[in-house]
């Protein structure tokens, strides 16, 4: 899984790290939001709904999951 931050959108408000559960784990804030550390993240997706920019993106990891057969 991973994490993609449109830095054309971004603004660095921080509000993706006060969202998210883990925030002060997984989220940078500089001038521009930035995942680390994504073996804290709960692929809750909290960060991406609360983002007024829609600059987040979760991306999971095909193998995780189910298809209609499942």
């Amino acid at each position: 899984m991973k994490i993609v931050v449109d830095k054309d959108k971004c603004t660095g408000c921080g509000i993706c790290k006060e969202a998210c559960p883990k925030g002060a784990k997984i989220w940078d804030i500089n001038e521009k939001a930035m995942a680390t550390n994504l073996e804290y993240c709960h692929l809750c997706t909290i960060c991406a709904g609360k983002c007024p920019e829609q600059a987040i993106q979760v991306i999971r990891d095909e193998g995780n999951e189910k298809t209609k057969n499942d």
